[in-house]
């Protein structure tokens, strides 16, 4: 073989490698791609683990001053309904979210009032506003009172 045939068979060699190695760096980057979106989907579906039961703990309000809480959470299709008993009332809750480990229920203390929280295991820990005032809360979820919903007569 000539050394124009050589030349010419390493230069189509070096070509299809070069081709090669930019179609696998490409694939490489897809399945990258479609992993981060994978990660990312799962942040923002709605969780797995159903929050339905009963959740007790602390709220502290602007005076920093400590509510007992209990919230009794019905969740359905990422939807939240229930209610929250506290030291300063019982508030109805009239809707919330759950997407991932974050959750947000929003109830209804004379006008409108939010809580956003995280959920780590069994613990939902955030803040929670209602008008002017607001500040953390911190409720762990505990076994369901006998007997049903608290008497309150």
């Amino acid at each position: 073989m000539s050394q124009k045939k050589i030349a010419k068979a390493l230069f189509a060699a070096e070509r299809w490698f070069l081709v090669c190695l930019m179609l696998a760096l490409c694939c490489a980057a897809q399945a990258q791609q479609d992993k981060d979106k994978d990660k990312e989907k799962d942040k923002s579906a709605p969780a797995k683990t159903a929050l339905t039961g009963r959740y007790e703990g602390t709220a502290k309000n602007k005076a920093d001053e400590v509510i007992t809480v209990a919230f009794d959470l019905t969740e359905k299709d990422g939807t939240l309904s229930g209610t929250i008993n506290s030291s300063h009332g019982d508030f109805p809750i009239t809707g919330g979210s759950h997407q991932g480990e974050n959750v947000t229920i929003e109830f209804d203390a004379g006008g409108p009032g939010t809580i956003s929280m995280r959920l780590t295991d069994d613990r939902l820990v955030g803040t929670w506003t209602g008008g002017d005032d607001g500040g953390p809360v911190d409720v762990k979820k505990v076994a369901a009172p006998q007997g049903g919903a608290k008497d309150k007569s």
